[in-house]
């Protein structure tokens, strides 16, 4: 069991990781284990989270100098802050002096920042400016604020924990020819709102993975989004979305980078595209537009459009509004689904959108998930449970257990 005591967790209970993995049968869902174990949990923890580049934010929240919000992760908390030299920093909310928080409050404003324990005070790109009665010959110059590597991408703020984290570069290659056009720099959060879930952070990405249950679980969803269809009942539509899509300024092709590990671990890029049915232009309840088109974007293409930047940031793209889903481990049995609405930055609420509607089908269809996830696993934590084969439906699910599989290895 070296291996594992090299990353910090043992797993000792019932049976070893290896031998946990070995036996895992290939097309079928994940033994009970994975999704109990606080072991595994911590695991999760090491060889994914702390090595993947996660999403934390959207610069439009930070808009002015000194603005922050803080991005939570098991034990860990980053400020994230617009820092005087006008840029943005990615900080641990660690002081280093006796290690209490500096930042109590989730987001705000501050022209410095000061621990609120014994006044240790910090300039906002973490530099360490002010410690009273400290002996002579302090010096201050090597206990600033320690930094986590970030990236901002499209307006999207992105941190990595490791020491040497993955080159995010193969993201903005590969991805920026088809984001480009709907100007997320230039967008802005309309809302953000975390949705509690009772369940391992695994069994929720698997329900986002697949769209096996939004038939009968997702009739909102259903009669707009043709994901929601065996394939060969979209094709039709499928060919009238492509040859549409250049006139509207949205690139026809598609690129999937997924499940990556290796040298490129943490930078899974995606973009893929679906009609969408029945007239509907937009994700909305009626169908209708809820905002003004996004950045370049001349016209509605009645289509709907997916991406993917690290293994639990998925996006969903309309002509006129896109939606953030991250995925956030709790504890063991607990998780957070947190939506980011994104709209027009010169969009104003109430004029040019009404913020129900904008977020109405998401907001929905999340509530829903959030039932049929817990009730997955009450149903997985019981002493009769085996896992069972995953249907046609589910590969997406299949390959991302599978990458899952080799990334705690």
């Amino acid at each position: 069991m070296d291996k594992l005591k090299e990353y910090g967790c043992e797993y000792m209970n019932k049976t070893n990781l290896a031998e946990l993995i070995g036996k895992q049968k290939d097309g079928y869902a994940l033994d009970q284990d994975f999704y109990q174990d606080p072991d595994i949990y911590q695991r999760d923890i090491e060889r994914i989270y702390m090595r993947a580049w996660l999403y934390a934010g959207h610069q439009s929240e930070i808009p002015n100098k000194g603005d922050y919000f803080l991005f939570t992760l098991d034990k860990e908390s980053v400020i994230i802050l617009r820092g005087d030299d006008d840029q943005i920093h990615a900080l641990l909310n660690v002081c280093r002096h006796r290690g209490s928080h500096v930042c109590l409050e989730a987001k705000g404003s501050q022209k410095r920042l000061t621990c609120p324990y014994h006044g240790w005070t910090y300039a906002l790109d973490g530099q360490l400016i002010a410690a009273a009665h400290m002996n002579e010959g302090f010096d201050k110059s090597g206990l600033g604020l320690k930094k986590v590597h970030h990236r901002v991408y499209q307006g999207m703020i992105f941190i990595n924990f490791a020491e040497n984290p993955t080159d995010f570069s193969p993201v903005e290659r590969d991805l920026t020819e088809y984001l480009k056009p709907y100007r997320l720099d230039k967008a802005k959060v309309a809302k953000r709102q975390s949705y509690p879930v009772n369940a391992n952070w695994k069994l929720a990405v698997e329900n986002y993975k697949e769209c096996y249950h939004c038939g009968p679980a997702h009739p909102e969803y259903s009669r707009a989004h043709s994901l929601a269809l065996p394939e060969e009942r979209w094709e039709e539509e499928m060919t009238a979305l492509v040859e549409r899509m250049p006139a509207c300024g949205l690139v026809s092709s598609q690129m999937n980078h997924s499940y990556v590990n290796g040298d490129e671990f943490g930078t899974d890029r995606a973009y893929e595209h679906y009609p969408l049915l029945r007239g509907h232009v937009t994700g909305s309840q009626d169908g209708k537009p809820v905002a003004p088109l996004l950045g370049d974007i001349k016209d509605y293409d009645r289509g709907a459009h997916d991406f993917k930047i690290g293994p639990v940031l998925y996006g969903l793209a309309y002509s006129d509004h896109v939606v953030l889903y991250n995925f956030t481990p709790i504890s063991v049995t607990e998780s957070a689904c947190e939506i980011t609405w994104l709209v027009n930055e010169s969009a104003e609420e109430g004029k040019d959108y009404d913020l129900d509607k904008l977020t109405w089908l998401w907001d929905v269809t999340t509530i829903a998930d959030k039932t049929i996830i817990e009730n997955n696993q009450k149903g997985v934590n019981s002493r009769f449970f085996n896992p069972g084969p995953f249907s046609t439906f589910e590969n997406s699910t299949q390959r991302w257990v599978n990458w899952y599989l080799e990334s705690i290895q």
